[in-house]
């Protein structure tokens, strides 16, 4: 059964939790009791529920990875994770923090940072055979979800590669991550725009406090691709053309709010018309730009952009490459 609601949880990915219960030889009845759970979950489950499942098994077999790694991941090394990249500068230098102590605690998969092509992707290697799909959601659950709550704002998944093969829920895996997925690839990656990497990190102990509260529930749902009114303007505008897109008060209107209402609420989630505005357009450029089928000034135009000038010199900040060298790159990587 898909999942439809963003803040609830596919009973396939309850199903595969619970197998961790399974391999360590340990019944699953208990913990669903004591949880409120039925022996037979063919419904979704709140993220809350979900969250606390989690825990309850994490704590069974002291593991909070579900015994899927090379190592067990003790229960408290969630919370340790987030204490050792508290107090990092930037989201580029949290990730390799956060890397760094995920290989030292479950040594396999491994993961590295590699910037190219405008992307930030985050691949992992196996020293074996592939891993479960859901050994790899698992850890990108956990790593985006700190990397948002860090930066305090949603980031939006490009595309998510499995090295398995597509397992019979697959189709619960691209609702969950609401990006292109795809199985049995040669690494098992995620990617998001690499200029997220300069976002500050400014976080306190007491905010560190009230996220480990709520976790692991808030970073399944809170950081959703369709969750909060940053998703919901993009939606918007991906409506219309950028060239159509007018002001900010046309948009706010078109929206049914105040133009002030909107700005306060945008910012209470640290994000921006602006920002919101350069995100579209820069995954627009990639995409035509990857698909290679229009001219460089057509996509220009077809932006918004008075002049191809102005295009090439926005997708080098974006990128680091002129459009014609971002194809060359794509044509010379495929």
């Amino acid at each position: 059964m898909a999942e439809f609601d963003r803040r609830m949880i596919s009973p396939s990915f309850v199903d595969e939790a619970l197998d961790c219960l399974n391999r360590a030889g340990k019944p699953t009845a208990p913990v669903l009791s004591r949880l409120g759970l039925p022996l037979i979950i063919d419904q979704p489950i709140s993220a809350e529920r979900y969250g606390a499942l989690w825990l309850a098994i994490a704590a069974e077999v002291d593991d909070e990875f579900f015994g899927m790694a090379g190592r067990a991941m003790p229960h408290g090394s969630f919370t340790l994770l987030c204490h050792s990249v508290l107090h990092a500068k930037t989201l580029e230098q949290a990730l390799r923090r956060a890397l760094r102590f995920l290989t030292i605690v479950i040594d396999d998969p491994s993961g590295e940072l590699i910037v190219r092509n405008g992307l930030a992707e985050i691949i992992l290697t196996d020293k074996g055979a592939p891993r479960s799909a859901f050994a790899y959601r698992t850890y990108w659950i956990l790593l985006h979800g700190i990397a948002c709550w860090l930066v305090g704002r949603r980031i939006a998944i490009r595309a998510v590669d499995f090295r398995c093969a597509e397992p019979k829920q697959g189709t619960d895996y691209r609702l969950f991550f609401g990006a292109p997925v795809h199985f049995s690839r040669p690494v098992s990656r995620i990617a998001f725009d690499a200029t997220l990497l300069k976002l500050p990190i400014a976080r306190t102990e007491q905010a560190l406090k009230q996220f480990l509260r709520g976790a692991p529930a808030n970073i399944l749902v809170r950081y959703r691709y369709d969750a909060g009114l940053g998703a919901a303007m993009r939606r918007h505008l991906r409506k219309t053309p950028p060239s159509s897109w007018g002001r900010f008060e046309e948009i706010a209107l078109q929206m049914r709010m105040s133009p002030s209402t909107l700005r306060h609420r945008l910012h209470a989630e640290a994000q921006s018309f602006a920002a919101i505005k350069e995100e579209i357009r820069r995954e627009m450029a990639i995409d035509m730009l990857a698909a290679g089928d229009m001219r460089v000034g057509d996509v220009a135009n077809a932006l918004g952009f008075a002049e191809p000038s102005a295009f090439h010199r926005a997708f080098k900040t974006w990128t680091g490459k002129t459009p014609t060298q971002f194809r060359q790159s794509m044509s010379a990587s495929q």
